[in-house]
């Protein structure tokens, strides 16, 4: 009972005062059995409650704040970290719905019709927007298969402990945060999409917490002599401003340990980039201001996280507002994977403190061009986050606990230091793919971890799949990277697209009767796993001129798949329109067929699409599928 109680003294709404510690409720406990039990309802929890429910299975979602979407919502980070091609390609066919979803609702208010509108205008990312735009989109996605009864969601509820017999997990016990009582879950399969890892511990799944060394990975730029738990990448408590004419003044009272963070954080506008979200070709600093662009910068630090741009709205939004997340409110004093309660309370209020910090140093000390210090005009907008304080209900987490997974992406295998071709390693049993640099957020002077480029990757399948346990599954940041990889894993098309291909995953495993672990080791069922993620609209592959909507998608993903298409190509180009040549069909005819053989085509002139289709038509005729 004391671990249960320890669970409920810490929200991880970050304000403990909030969770109910009262062992009484839990004298009557409500079990309650589904097929899937999905535990943490972020950005990749509702992915994979939604792939699992859609595809008819019985899914108890289990979220602990009050709002499902994590990084897109309850953590503020609306402002997606995405790749420069995912207008066109990179993302699931649901995450496209979702970014067309936002979009359409801002489009009616706008001055002028836009193909790919940003809301916000910001110079991070083409597609910002107010926190809650997303949770409404995502709870209508969700609501058809809640009406159905396939989907049941839990808020202010957070798994406190499990039980597991034989390597399966049996039970899940989870605890209103509001009024203390108990849940026990019986499921067949369990889905951690919790945004520290949180399951694992509890089932008991072998697992890594931090930094790990070179002799442990084979990383370059790993732990030089033995692995560091406490290396965990830094959280912030994201928060939300207008901003007001010149004149007013909303300045928030100064926050305690004001001058100790001010200087240690430091809380300044001096950024060194190297490859990651503020990125430069070289390495070095760059100097930004708060209204305006600097020299040498993209933008003013009020653009780069801006989520509404009053300016392209008709009505509706008399003031800007940004979204905040940068490294002056990073929190690095300490990482609260795996400490006491009461540590974990005190740091997550003193990750409040810096980001509040941060704030008032903004309003009140932050370089002025007109020579005066600070802008008093910003003023925070509680009700952008749906908090009281105005910070994010939920600290954006950027790294979990990790499952020790059947597969294990290296830094060596997404690098593009050590790729030479368009696209990372190429992994045969891919379930969806992803792109951005691997950016860590230091979690102090001991963390050796890189920013850098990395290859267009792959998520494998091997690494949603605990060593181990039989009934498991990650889908967070959970799944199985390193310290280092983890970097560029994190962000959200590529959380969303691990949720989803694990919610399938659990569904495909109940339908033929097999663990996860076993439909890994069988190849013809991993094959016929990913035929399904292609007709779901999940890309395996990266070939951007070919996209979902393409007529071609899922055959020439195939044709990639299967190796036919050659990865070591200069581009990321299928060119599908162009002729089949002689090298082509001579290729794709022996995989089709499996040997060198004429052209069953009669030669008559194809483009590549066409012939990719008229051979994988053939393969699936000759081998029966």
């Amino acid at each position: 009972m004391g671990a249960l109680v320890d669970v409920m003294r810490v929200a991880a709404t970050g304000d403990p005062s909030r969770a109910v510690v009262d062992v009484g409720g839990l004298r009557e406990i409500r079990d309650i059995e589904c097929e899937i039990l999905v535990v943490g309802g972020g950005t990749g929890g509702v992915a994979a409650a939604w792939a699992a429910a859609r595809s008819g299975r019985s899914v108890c979602l289990v979220e602990e704040t009050d709002w499902i979407g994590g990084q897109l919502t309850a953590q503020g980070v609306s402002a997606l970290d995405e790749h420069d091609h995912i207008e066109a390609f990179g993302g699931t066919r649901t995450y496209y719905r979702l970014r067309d979803t936002i979009r359409r609702h801002y489009s009616p208010l706008a001055r002028a019709d836009q193909a790919h509108l940003n809301p916000g205008t910001c110079w991070v990312t083409r597609l910002a927007f107010e926190p809650r735009v997303a949770l409404r989109t995502l709870e209508d996605f969700l609501a058809p298969e809640i009406e159905a009864g396939r989907l049941t969601i839990f808020l202010r509820t957070k798994a406190a402990a499990a039980e597991a017999r034989d390597d399966r997990v049996v039970s899940v016990l989870a605890v209103n945060l509001e009024d203390g009582r108990a849940i026990r879950f019986r499921p067949e399969f369990v889905l951690d999409a919790t945004e520290l890892g949180d399951l694992l511990p509890l089932t008991g799944a072998e697992h890594v917490v931090g930094a790990e060394a070179k002799h442990e990975t084979g990383e370059p730029h790993a732990q030089p002599v033995e692995p560091k738990p406490h290396c965990v990448q830094s959280f912030t408590y994201t928060f939300a401003l207008e901003r007001r004419p010149a004149g007013e003044r909303h300045v928030v009272p100064t926050p305690e340990k004001y001058e100790h963070y001010r200087d240690g954080q430091p809380y300044t506008l001096r950024i060194q980039v190297h490859g990651g979200e503020i990125y430069s070709e070289e390495s070095g600093w760059l100097d930004y201001q708060v209204l305006e662009r600097a020299p040498g910068t993209k933008g003013a630090l009020w653009t780069y996280r801006r989520l509404i741009d009053r300016d392209q709205f008709r009505d509706g939004f008399p003031h800007d507002i940004s979204m905040f997340n940068w490294p002056g409110n990073d929190y690095r004093d300490m990482s609260i994977l795996d400490r006491s309660p009461v540590e974990v309370a005190r740091a997550l209020q003193d990750a409040k403190r810096v980001s509040l910090g941060f704030l008032y140093w903004l309003q009140t000390e932050a370089p002025h061009p007109g020579g005066r210090p600070g802008f008093p005009e910003l003023r925070l907008r509680p009700d952008a986050m749906g908090s009281m304080d105005g910070l994010s209900k939920h600290p954006y987490i950027r790294e979990a606990r990790r499952i020790k997974a059947l597969k294990t992406v290296v830094e060596q295998e997404v690098s593009a230091d050590h790729q030479p071709g368009p696209r990372a390693a190429q992994f045969p049993d891919s379930v969806g793919i992803g792109w951005y640099p691997i950016d860590i957020h230091r979690a102090g002077e001991e963390d050796v971890g890189v920013s850098c480029r990395t290859r267009p990757f792959q998520i494998p399948l091997g690494a949603l799949i605990p060593a181990r346990l039989a009934n498991v599954l990650a889908a967070n940041k959970n799944i199985g990277t390193t310290h280092i990889t983890n970097g560029c894993y994190r962000l959200h098309p590529v959380e969303w697209n691990i949720g989803e291909a694990s919610g399938a995953l659990a569904a495909f495993a109940l339908e033929v009767k097999r663990t996860p672990r076993a439909i890994h080791g069988d190849l013809s069922l991993v094959k016929r796993f990913q035929g399904r993620l292609l007709e779901d609209g999940i890309p395996l592959y990266w070939l951007i001129d070919v996209p979902l909507w393409h007529g071609a998608f899922a055959v020439v993903q195939r044709l990639a798949m299967a190796g036919v298409v050659d990865g070591a190509e200069s581009t990321l180009e299928f060119r599908p329109d162009a002729l089949a040549s002689p090298s082509d069909r001579a290729r794709w005819v022996e995989w089709a067929l499996g040997r060198a053989a004429p052209d069953p085509t009669g030669g008559r002139a194809m483009t590549r699409a066409e012939l990719a289709g008229a051979l994988v038509k053939l393969a699936g005729e000759k081998k029966g599928d």
